[in-house]
């Protein structure tokens, strides 16, 4: 992937870094909520929330139809009980659909004229993600954009590129792992990582 030589005072990562501060500043937050704010979706909502979400899909067939037929409702369903999606954090998502990884597809999520993303289940957004050479180059040549991430695919897989919007976010389901029938889903979701949630790697 190309690199972005955007100036780094235009880094989306020093402006809001500016922005805690001025309003720190003023009294309007605090630091240490920001702090544990950001961590809670580093480390407690996502990407750890997808991959109970996948792992269940991989262990339950009647979940994982509901998932791939309307994503949210079925996640807020399946999860109310244990509270770990009781709260408003996936209100921002009008549509969440969710592409079933196959032996013959595969499945890559963008968005070119942002970054919308489903953060309430993957939690934050890495860097490259938000990339123009990623937003682009995704759409273009993904075969060449995922080789060149560490992902050859063979050249009988399909691969389908998903753009998301404000409206719609887009969720991959990667295969579930040989050699792991009969694992309860905490052991599954070990194996789940936010990129292959992406679409950038497979299990």
């Amino acid at each position: 992937m190309t690199a972005d030589h955007r100036h780094e005072s235009d880094s989306p990562a020093l402006r809001t870094e500016a922005i805690e501060a001025l309003l720190v500043e003023k009294g309007l937050v605090r630091s240490a909520a920001v702090d544990a704010l950001v961590e809670r979706y580093e480390q407690d909502i996502g990407p750890l929330r997808g991959a109970r979400v996948v792992a269940e899909a991989w262990t339950d067939p009647a979940f994982r139809a509901r998932l791939l037929q309307d994503g949210m409702p079925a996640i807020r369903a399946a999860f109310r009980d244990s509270g770990g999606f009781g709260d408003n954090t996936d209100s921002h998502v009008a549509r969440l659909v969710v592409k079933e990884n196959t032996d013959t597809v595969h499945n890559l999520v963008v968005c070119t004229l942002c970054s919308c993303y489903p953060w309430a289940v993957l939690g934050l957004p890495p860097a490259w993600y938000k990339s123009p050479a990623y937003r682009s180059r995704a759409v273009r040549e993904p075969r060449r954009l995922l080789g060149e991430l560490g992902l050859d695919l063979s050249p009988d897989v399909e691969v389908r590129v998903w753009d998301a919007s404000a409206e719609v976010r887009y969720m991959v389901l990667p295969q579930q792992p040989e050699d792991t029938d009969g694992l309860g889903v905490e052991e599954l979701a070990a194996f789940v990582t936010r990129d292959s949630m992406i679409g950038v790697e497979r299990l």
